[in-house]
């Protein structure tokens, strides 16, 4: 049996976008800068799609930016907001994902940009005081930069409120919104941040494809030079094919959003019941078994397993064919473990396995069944 519990480092791609895609691919090969009839055509492709995704999340169609996915769209916020906006402090948490933390750590050893870290308790939740302190520290130029869900322990922010602390300190707002996306409704139009990134892949879309928003007169300058394309802020020939993925999975994905959410908020109900009833000592790391401080689709748990069967547990999962992780799917060539996890465990736990499974609408109650009937081979 084959069973997919790895969601969060991407997802199956939709029928009806393989369907898509194939089609503009076989139809429409033009480049969208061409003033000729199949240049035209793909530019209404590109357009469309930027039409309907800004009108999906609540932006203007100037505010899309396509990029090649949340990595790069991370990378030009923070980078362009400090070469273009005058920014010498960036606030964010020691949990953020990599794109973050190795971006500002290249700011602050070539731009000698200022970087602080929130403090975070032992759920990985942040001090919303200490945040307060840091904005209101000095007269410098500002930028929050926090994920609005955690790629590894699925804890979720409140955008509203920590935007409106911004606001209120005269900071810019970035949110890495990759694992957010399609899985939450978000309405730029009144949501008090500046910058947002995605990526197709985490929502049944295609690898290789994302986008940036940014805010209407922002200030940002070019981060890729060449062409016109993107508003002059990324050059280079757009992908349409993926573009259009993209778009197509967006769209399903928001028709029928509270369905699928309520179909995988109780596989994770369901799951959490489960490795409770077999493993009853077992921890979940941050508020990943929470439904109102978590995401609903990732659950991240130590299990209370001896050295010496924890040596074998991946190797074992992997040849039942069970696909999960053992921390974020960037970190997996890593042999310091998960920088997330690092920062919260302690004591005991900090020495037993860590998985995370993450779900999606293509999962079964049945999967979660042969997984549980798989790790009894580990009860001591």
């Amino acid at each position: 049996m084959k069973v997919y519990f790895d969601n969060a480092a991407t997802t199956p791609l939709r029928k009806e976008v393989i369907s898509a895609m194939t089609e503009v691919m076989s139809s429409c090969f033009g480049n969208p800068s061409s003033n000729h009839s199949f240049g035209r055509t793909a530019k209404s492709y590109l357009e469309t799609a930027r039409k309907g995704i800004a009108k999906l999340i609540g932006a203007e169609p100037q505010e899309i930016i396509f990029t090649s996915g949340g990595t790069e769209s991370d990378n030009m916020i923070l980078h362009c907001a400090v070469k273009d906006l005058g920014v010498k402090t960036i606030i964010t948490s020691p949990i953020e994902h990599h794109a973050i933390l190795h971006s500002i750590e290249a700011l602050q050893h070539n731009k000698k940009i200022n970087i602080q870290f929130i403090k975070v308790n032992e759920k990985g939740v942040i001090n919303k005081s200490h945040l307060a302190s840091l904005l209101q520290a000095d007269n410098s130029k500002k930028l929050l930069t926090l994920m609005h869900v955690n790629n590894e322990i699925g804890n979720t922010i409140d955008l509203q409120e920590i935007g409106q602390m911004c606001h209120e300190n005269n900071a810019l707002f970035h949110t890495d919104a990759v694992q957010g996306v399609c899985h939450y409704t978000y309405n730029l139009a009144s949501l008090p941040l500046d910058f947002l990134s995605a990526a197709a892949h985490k929502f049944h879309g295609p690898k290789g494809i994302g986008f940036s928003f940014v805010r209407k007169n922002s200030g940002l300058q070019p981060f890729i030079y060449g062409g016109s394309q993107e508003r002059g802020l990324r050059a280079g020939t757009e992908s349409i094919h993926n573009i259009v993925g993209m778009y197509t999975a967006l769209q399903i994905g928001y028709q029928n959003l509270v369905v699928e959410q309520n179909y995988i908020e109780g596989l994770k109900v369901y799951f959490i019941e489960q490795i409770k009833l077999l493993f009853p000592k077992v921890h979940f790391n941050g508020n990943s078994d929470s439904m109102h401080h978590a995401t609903y689709t990732l659950v991240n748990v130590s299990l209370p397993i001896s050295k010496e069967k924890a040596q074998l547990l991946d190797f074992h999962l992997d040849l039942k064919g069970i696909a999960c992780s053992k921390g974020s799917a960037c970190q997996s060539g890593s042999t310091s473990g998960s920088h997330v996890l690092n920062c919260i465990q302690k004591g005991e736990i900090s020495e037993w396995p860590s998985l995370r499974f993450s779900f999606s609408i293509f999962n079964t109650r049945k999967e979660i069944d042969y997984l549980v009937s798989v790790l009894k081979d580990f009860l001591d």
